[in-house]
């Protein structure tokens, strides 16, 4: 299993490549600068310029782009865009690292977590910006793309237990009535789905056991 990792330096991206490579893929790293990821395989460019060339012979291309400030938002749909364009028509599967805003909370899928009156205003920005990205994405046929949604409480430095419970569309909480899990053991479940490819065209989440 040949697996690329986009922007690898990236504390999940880092966490994936890890996990990836436990797991016996063999991963490349894609990274602007120098490479602080595990991997030994290495292309250094920009997302924005890569090339279809660039990504051919990958099983699995895995986006771990995030951006965070006003002026870059707006790049979770350009690069994911992007990234679509150059696989295309073509059997490598494109994993996303999402986000949890645009998760349901309803059965009817129409409230989302980032819509309720609690969501915190300062993350209102990022969580339409890349809602907006997965709106796009589920418009593309062309692509064998999985769109992973963390749970609502994404631990940077939680634990790896390798456990998860999966989800769909909506929101959901483990036994505790907790929505939470570690970047550890989302990198697990984006290595699974990976390695499995389970769920094509489809948007899953996934939250602590």
């Amino acid at each position: 299993m040949k697996i690329a990792v986009i922007c690898a330096n990236g504390k999940e991206g880092r966490l994936i490549v890890q996990e990836a490579i436990a797991r016996g893929a063999d991963v490349t790293a894609v990274v602007r600068g120098e490479n602080r990821s595990a991997a030994v395989n290495v292309i250094r460019k920009d997302l924005f310029a890569l090339s279809a060339a660039d990504l051919e012979g990958f099983d699995v291309v895995i986006d771990a782009f995030g951006a965070w400030t006003p002026e870059t938002l707006p790049q979770h749909g350009t690069s994911l865009k992007h990234l679509c364009d150059l696989v295309s028509g073509k059997e490598t599967r494109l994993l996303i690292v999402g986000g949890a805003g645009s998760l349901y909370v309803n059965p009817e899928h129409t409230v989302r977590v980032m819509d309720g009156a609690d969501f915190p205003e300062i993350f209102k920005p990022l969580a339409s910006s890349m809602g907006k990205a997965l709106d796009e994405l589920r418009t593309r046929t062309d692509v064998k793309w999985t769109y992973i949604s963390p749970a609502g409480d994404f631990l940077a430095d939680g634990d790896r237990t390798g456990k998860y419970i999966l989800g769909g569309e909506e929101l959901i909480c483990n036994a505790k009535g907790e929505s939470v899990i570690s970047y550890a053991d989302y990198a697990v479940a984006m290595v699974d789905e990976a390695l499995n490819g389970n769920h094509i065209q489809q948007r899953i989440s996934v939250v602590a056991q």
